[in-house]
């Protein structure tokens, strides 16, 4: 019950600020579009931790490398019926990098963000803060680093990152190529895909959560785990990878406790509304 409690507080976090805002007042005709670019490069060592704050809308790619460096690029998208509206967008949206030691932080900044306004869009005009805009980030951090994300709407892709994983978002299509440690990923609405390349989890396990949609599992021939799957309300489970029951009757459309190969680390799925899928990932 208390899983069941947190998805449905989640999904209803999703579905509320989007149902709660007044209605944008944007200029009738078509709005002009700018995009600004920025590139950053940080040290940064193996072992620490990110933190990324992404924008309302827009992507987050993080990929892991040898190299002991953040490789930032940024692409702020901003929307205005004229070139003066779109210069004071400008003036107030991006994000801040901020490093400490060990541990670097990423937070974006603009409209969204009330405490940033009141001190740095002091005479922003009011009708400019409904105005459209998102930001895509593309990262390269060391292979090795603890990673938590938290997202509004937008795709998220995760690749040969090592670390810690914490990911949290509204809504998202989200690609996860992981491998081991520990990883807690929580979806409100979307489709996450989990690819897992290697023939076992190198850690304690891993835990999704998605309130309401598809979440598919990619596991490779020959792969060794144990498989908590679960629908909490409406939807099915489909054991297409054919997982072995670890206890009697412990598979079926709602429900799989199953076993792939001699077993192993945890891996536990759950969702809302919506279908698990977990299958054989196709050889390449």
């Amino acid at each position: 019950m208390p899983r069941l409690l947190f998805i449905t507080a989640l999904l209803l976090l999703t579905l509320l600020p989007v149902a709660a805002q007044k209605k944008p007042v944007v200029p009738t005709g078509p709005l002009l579009t700018r995009t600004v670019s920025r590139h950053e490069v940080r040290r940064f060592g193996y072992g620490g931790t990110f933190t990324i704050v992404g924008a309302p809308r827009g992507s987050i790619t993080v990929e892991g490398w040898s190299k002991n460096e953040v490789d930032l690029s940024a692409e702020i998208e901003i929307q205005g019926a004229t070139e003066e509206d779109m210069a004071k967008i400008v003036a107030v949206t991006g994000f801040l990098l901020d490093d400490d030691s060990n541990h670097m932080s990423l937070i974006t900044v603009g409209m969204h963000d009330k405490t940033y306004m009141r001190r740095n869009g002091k005479n922003f005009p009011k009708q400019l803060l409904n105005m459209p805009w998102k930001i895509d980030y593309k990262l390269r951090v060391p292979e090795v680093t603890d990673l938590e994300i938290n997202s509004g709407v937008g795709a998220i892709n995760l690749s040969r990152v090592e670390g810690l994983l914490r990911v949290s978002s509204l809504q998202s299509d989200a690609t996860l190529s992981l491998t081991g440690r520990i990883a807690n990923v929580t979806v409100g609405a979307g489709t996450v895909n989990l690819i897992i390349p290697a023939r076992s989890w190198r850690g304690s396990g891993i835990d999704i959560q998605l309130a309401a949609g598809q979440l598919n599992v990619d596991l490779p021939a020959g792969f060794s785990g144990d498989i908590d799957a679960e629908i909490l309300r409406s939807g099915k489970i489909e054991n297409a990878y054919g997982l072995e029951p670890r206890e009697r009757t412990s598979i079926n459309e709602k429900s799989v406790r199953g076993r792939a190969g001699a077993g192993g680390s945890i891996l536990k799925f759950t969702v809302g509304d919506g279908e698990i899928h977990i299958r054989k990932a196709l050889e390449n």
